[in-house]
Order: C-alpha cells, then structure tokens, then sequence
C-alpha cells in the first residue's frame, strides 16, 4: 500500500459544511485534508442569488461564496484534493477510504450534500440535457425570452421558478398540492408576479414530457381533482422536486434513515457523531429538516469540533 496517503483528519465534501469544517480544523492545527469530488462547491455552485447569507446585505453569488470559502481554508493550510470516493471501509482504524489514491484517517467528517431527485419519466431520461434540467441557474440562459415549466412547490422550485422568470418569456410551475411548501416570503414573491409572467398550476402532476428530435415541445399534466389531461407548451422543464443525499457509499456501515446518516444529539455523544466513534456528518448528509447554507456551515464548524475532541481523546 505505498500510494495511501494517511491524515488525521480527512473531510469529504466541499460545500458550506465541508468548508467551514475545514477551516475550524485548521484552526485546531489537525490539517485536514478536503475531498472534494467531481463537483467542488456542492449545490451552491449551481445558484446565483444568495440572499440569506448573515453579514451579506447587497447578496452575492452561490460560486463566489463557495470560492470565498475555499480561499478562507487554504488561507490556514488546508490541502485540497479533486477526487471522488467510491468506496470505504469504516469497521476499523484507521478507516480507508479509495477513490484514484487510498487514504486513510484517523477521523473522517462526511459532509457529501444531496442530489437533485428526478420524477422517473421514461420521457423525462429521454431528453435530459435536451430540454429537461435540475437546474435553472446553469441551463437557464438557453431558454432566454421562451416558455418553461418548473415542477415541484418546494423552496427550491420557488426559487428556480423566480430565477428564470427574470429570463424566460413565460414560466408555468406545476405542482401537485394547493399550496407551496417553500418559505412564505418566497412563495409570496412569485404569487406576485403570476400577473406578469408566471402560472400556477395548482393540484396537478406531470405524466409526459413532449417533444421530438430538436428538444422538449411541451409537458402533458393531469389535474388530480378532475382527471382531465392537457398540455402545456414548453421549450424547457426544470425538475426541482428535492434532493437525495450522497450517502450510498456507506450503506450498511452507518445507522441511516431514509438515507441521511443519524448523528447523536447530546453533550457527550457530540451532535455530529455517526453510529461509528470518530465518523461525524455535516450539512444535508444529516439534515433532511432545514438543508440551508448557514446551517450546513454551522454543522461543519460543529463536526470539526467533535472531530478535534475525538482526535485528543486518542493521545
């Protein structure tokens, strides 16, 4: 084993929860080391107007926080890798995990985010990246002055569906309850523009995506108190109906619960310890309540701590 590399501490993931664990680690002097696999910055790296961030009043930009960020732990001596781990071996220590290089640790803080969930359309697969996206702040500009769809009534829907109403000539959400899930204020703000260039099509579900060769050409929704079928003409349709959290690779190694890891709650289990002593989890990983920046950054800087505690509790 003369390629694996050993840290104390190694920290996978490189979002808000990665980033702010790292830099308490530096802190601590424990240098960690940051994974951060083949999307570095996480899902902020796909959102542009980030208003909710304390200490930013004007807002910024979801990549420049991310590359703030990054800067901030490197400032401290963090290292950075750009490597996806595809397997680990959590049932001793040092713990191994393996991706291009294998690496061990003595502590190990996963902090992988989620994935945008999709609805399982066979139509939806077929024209991924032909007018069907997760994401409005990476394809959005495609759809520049043209009709689009969003689905989902969760704050990430809201969101895109105000983002592309700022581009698209027209943006219709489709969801499948009365009213949104998503934070009042945010729900608000779109309900406001539905007299310029947003609907709202309440009580109704997606069936099909249409189209041909050239890309999508509509969506055909079914409205669950009636019954009745339409279609509504759409170049493009954003999918924003949750996300997944990236923990498969440690299945069967951790306690889960509908797939987010289980951390303990208490001053002495610590409030990021896992159901292995010396694994502890950060941001969406363990959260599937709140799954904000600033909460995914606070659980970051408290998995660093517990991790630091672990660390002496060795010596």
């Amino acid at each position: 084993m003369s390629n694996t590399k050993h840290q104390r501490l190694i920290i996978l993931g490189s979002g808000p929860a990665g980033w702010t664990a790292a830099v308490y680690a530096a802190r601590a002097n424990l240098k960690p080391v940051v994974i951060m696999g083949m999307e570095p910055g996480g899902q902020l790296t796909t959102t542009t107007d980030v208003d909710n961030w304390p200490g930013d009043v004007e807002g910024l930009q979801g990549p420049a926080l991310m590359e703030r960020m990054k800067k901030h732990a490197e400032r401290f001596n963090t290292e950075t890798i750009l490597d996806q781990i595809h397997s680990v071996d959590l049932q001793k220590c040092p713990f191994v995990l393996q991706g291009e290089t294998t690496y061990t640790c003595d502590a190990l803080i996963i902090a992988t985010g989620a994935s945008a969930k999709y609805l399982g359309l066979p139509s939806e697969k077929a024209f991924m990246g032909k007018g069907v996206s997760a994401c409005a702040t990476c394809d959005g500009f495609f759809y520049r002055n043209q009709k689009v769809a969003v689905i989902g009534g969760g704050n990430t829907a809201v969101e895109e569906a105000l983002y592309l109403s700022n581009i698209a000539s027209h943006v219709t959400v489709i969801h499948r309850r009365d009213k949104f899930r998503a934070e009042k204020m945010l729900a608000e703000k779109l309900q406001k523009k539905s007299d310029h260039n947003v609907m709202i099509e309440w009580n109704h579900v997606t069936e099909e995506i249409i189209g041909n060769e050239t890309g999508v050409t509509g969506v055909r929704v079914k409205n669950l108190l009636t019954g009745e079928d339409k279609i509504i003409d759409v170049t493009g349709v954003f999918i924003a109906i949750g996300h997944k959290p990236n923990t498969d690779i440690f299945k069967g190694q951790l306690e889960m619960e509908n797939g987010y890891i289980v951390v303990k709650n208490g001053l002495k289990g610590g409030s990021t310890a896992t159901s292995i002593p010396g694994v502890f989890a950060a941001g969406d990983v363990a959260d599937p309540i709140y799954r904000q920046a600033v909460t995914s950054a606070g659980s970051g800087c408290m998995a660093a701590l517990d991790a630091d505690k672990y660390l002496e509790s060795l010596t």
